[in-house]
C-alpha cells in the first residue's frame, strides 16, 4: 500500500429505485492512493455503481463526492478531465469508426491526454488502431479501450471488469500497467471483477456487493488471513451449542459425518478454541469467492428472515 490519505469516493446513503431493482442505501468511503476492488454476484449494482459516480445515473436520494467535488451540481466536466471509466461492455455506436479516430476524439477532449503514452500502450497490447472498433476481436477492443482509459494520466480508474476478453499475455500486461499507475502514490483504482487472481494481485481494500446494497469493506489481507473454516467430527446436534459461541462464527453446517463453521475472526477462534481443549479434524483458509458465497448466503436470510446484519 502507498497511499496519501484521504478518500477519492465517497457516497452517503445513495439510494435509486428501478422497476426491478432497487440500489442501496449505500455508504461508502473508497480510500485516496490505494486499489479498492467491488467484488459480488452479476445484478449486485457494481455498473450502476460506477454510473452513479459519474453522474451518468441519477440517485433517487443521498449524495456522492469523487476527488473532493459533489457530483451532480453542473460542475462535471473538470472532474471527469480527472477520470478514467472503462464501462464493461464497449460503445456500440462507437463500431463504425476507426480507434485512430476515436483517439483523435480524446485527444480534445482531455487536457492532459498524452500522445506518447498512447502509443506506447498501443505497442505493449499489439494493437492496431487503424482498424474500426467493431471489426476489432473483443480482446482486442478491450485492449485498445484501456489503452485509451490510461492515456491521460487519470487521477482516478473506474475499471468494470477489465480483464473480460483478455487472453493470459495481455491479463499479465494489464497488471503489470495497473501496477506502474499506481507507483506515484496518490492515484486511485475502483475495480469490479469477477477474477479472484485479479483482486488478489491488485486490491489493498475489498468491497463485497450483494442485491444493490455494500454488506462491507474489508483491508484484503486481514480479510484473507481473517476468515477460515474448521471441520468437528461428528453430528450438527453435537456441536450447535458449543460452536455457537465462536468467535465470528459466519456459518455452521453438517458437512457429511463432520460441522463445518466459518469464522471470519480466525485468530480469535484459535484462541477460544484452545481455551475448550476442543479439537477439530481440519482447518482450511478461505479464499474470495468462499467468503463471498457466505455473505451472499447470509444476505438472503435477512432478507428472508429479518436476522440483523452480517457477521464481520
Amino acid at each position: 500500500m502507498n497511499g496519501q490519505g484521504g478518500t477519492a469516493v465517497r457516497m452517503t446513503g445513495v439510494r435509486l429505485r428501478q422497476p426491478h431493482f432497487q440500489l442501496g442505501p449505500i455508504h461508502l468511503e473508497v480510500p485516496a492512493g490505494f486499489v479498492t476492488a467491488i467484488v459480488g454476484p452479476n445484478g449486485s449494482g457494481k455498473s450502476t455503481t460506477f454510473r452513479l459516480m459519474l453522474d451518468l445515473t441519477k440517485p433517487d436520494e443521498g449524495g456522492i463526492e469523487v476527488l473532493g467535488r459533489t457530483i451532480g451540481n453542473g460542475k462535471s466536466i473538470e472532474l471527469l478531465n480527472r477520470v478514467g471509466y472503462l464501462p464493461e461492455e464497449p460503445y456500440r455506436h462507437d463500431n463504425v469508426i476507426r480507434g485512430m479516430d476515436k483517439a483523435e476524439f480524446y485527444k480534445h477532449w482531455y487536457s492532459d491526454w498524452d500522445v506518447n503514452h498512447y502509443r506506447e500502450l498501443l505497442r505493449l497490447f499489439e494493437v492496431d488502431h487503424s482498424l474500426r472498433l467493431g471489426k476489432m476481436s473483443k480482446g482486442m477492443r478491450r485492449k485498445f479501450d484501456l489503452a485509451l482509459t490510461l492515456s491521460h494520466h487519470p487521477d482516478l480508474l473506474l475499471l468494470d471488469e477489465p480483464s473480460s476478453g483478455l487472453d493470459p499475455l495481455a491479463w499479465r500486461t494489464m497488471i503489470e500497467l495497473l501496477h506502474r499507475y499506481m507507483e506515484s502514490g496518490d492515484r486511485t483504482i475502483l475495480i469490479a471483477s469477477h477474477v479472484v487472481e485479479e483482486v488478489k494481485r491488485l486490491a489493498d481494500f475489498i468491497v463485497f456487493m450483494v442485491n444493490g446494497k455494500v454488506l462491507g469493506m474489508y483491508e484484503k489481507d486481514e480479510l484473507l488471513t481473517g476468515w477460515h473454516q474448521f471441520y468437528f467430527p461428528g453430528g450438527y446436534e453435537k456441536w450447535r451449542a458449543v460452536l455457537s459461541e465462536m468467535p465470528g462464527l459466519a456459518g455452521l453446517e453438517d458437512a457429511g459425518g463432520v460441522v463445518r463453521a466459518v469464522t471470519s475472526s480466525a485468530r480469535e477462534a484459535d484462541a477460544w478454541i484452545a481455551a475448550r481443549e476442543l479439537v477439530p479434524a481440519g482447518r482450511k483458509s478461505m479464499e474470495l469467492d468462499d467468503i463471498l458465497a457466505v455473505l451472499v448466503e447470509r444476505e438472503k436470510l435477512q432478507r428472508q428472515y429479518g436476522m440483523k446484519g452480517v457477521v464481520q
